[in-house]
């Protein structure tokens, strides 16, 4: 990281830098800045209160959107610790200070900097890859547990992270296509969202597990198809403008054949599927060859 240490006490500094230099930082060090010399850009700021305070808020102003800034202070009061913080500064260590402790605080920011950066790239990229999908007009399931039938995934899957919002829930993913799933669900502890996917694939004794472990728990399940024999409260959600599996554009032939073999090969036997499908046995046949298609037995 680069560094920035502006602090009046030469001592002091001298030992910071020194500190930080042995962990592999690039350290700069002033004393009393003009602010209007700062134009290099830095990671981290390690910022005297000592200073006066107009100083210590023009700094904070001209770093604190890209920067950590941190400060230190011989005394805590509104000038030194309230006033700066509201400013844009992150936090404080008293001084004197062990050094363990102030360059624990600069990766515990850095950490969370890097944590809110991934959270802000996930969000935009969630709300890019969903703008397609128009919820205004569907009401979040008020409990649980709830089935969403759908014609893409996408459309549950906004579903189920808008309510993870607004109850301020975590959500926890599992297919129903895993082997696993049953102990993945026994496994969880603490209060979360349980999210199970692919529920059309299971055949009529499996669902009727499926029913029996989540009548107790906040599960939300997404199924591609219509399920008139599910017990607890149904909502159906579908876009006219995806299709099927959520492709967004005209699907081949062969890549059609492909989804729907690996999506409802563990459902139906070869016989009824290719009967689905429109084709011979031997043609389905053919087509897990052709296509790369893997049976699972």
């Amino acid at each position: 990281m680069n560094i920035l240490i502006i602090e009046n006490e030469i001592y002091l500094a001298q030992k910071v830098v020194s500190r930080l230099l042995d962990d592999g930082h690039s350290c700069d060090y002033i004393e009393s800045p003009n602010i209007d010399n700062l134009t290099k850009e830095y990671d981290t700021i390690l910022l005297s209160t000592s200073l006066p305070s107009a100083l210590c808020k023009n700094i904070i102003k001209r770093y604190s959107e890209n920067a950590i800034i941190l400060l230190l202070v011989s005394y805590i009061s509104d000038e030194t610790v309230t006033n700066p913080i509201k400013d844009g500064a992150k936090d404080y260590i008293m001084k004197p200070f062990i050094m363990d402790e102030l360059v624990r605080k600069i990766y515990h920011y850095k950490e969370c900097r890097s944590i809110r950066r991934e959270l802000q790239t996930l969000r935009e990229y969630f709300n890019f890859t969903m703008a397609e999908i128009d919820t205004t007009d569907v009401l979040l399931p008020p409990s649980f547990p709830t089935l969403v039938e759908t014609n893409s995934q996408k459309c549950a899957d906004k579903l189920v992270f808008e309510l993870s919002r607004k109850m301020d829930l975590p959500i926890t993913f599992i297919s129903l296509t895993s082997s696993l799933w049953q102990k993945q669900i026994n496994a969880i502890q603490g209060k979360t969202i349980i999210y199970l996917t692919d529920y059309h694939t299971l055949k009529k004794n499996a669902k009727e597990n499926v029913i029996k472990i989540i009548e107790d728990k906040n599960c939300i399940i997404s199924t591609l198809e219509q399920e008139n024999d599910f017990p607890f409260r149904k909502i159906e959600f579908n876009n006219e403008n995806i299709l099927l599996g959520g492709a967004s554009k005209i699907m081949t032939i062969n890549d059609y054949v492909k989804m729907m073999v690996l999506s409802y090969q563990n459902k139906y036997p070869d016989t009824e599927l290719s009967k689905k499908l429109g084709i011979s046995r031997k043609s389905l046949w053919e087509k897990r060859k052709k296509l790369d298609i893997e049976k699972k037995k």
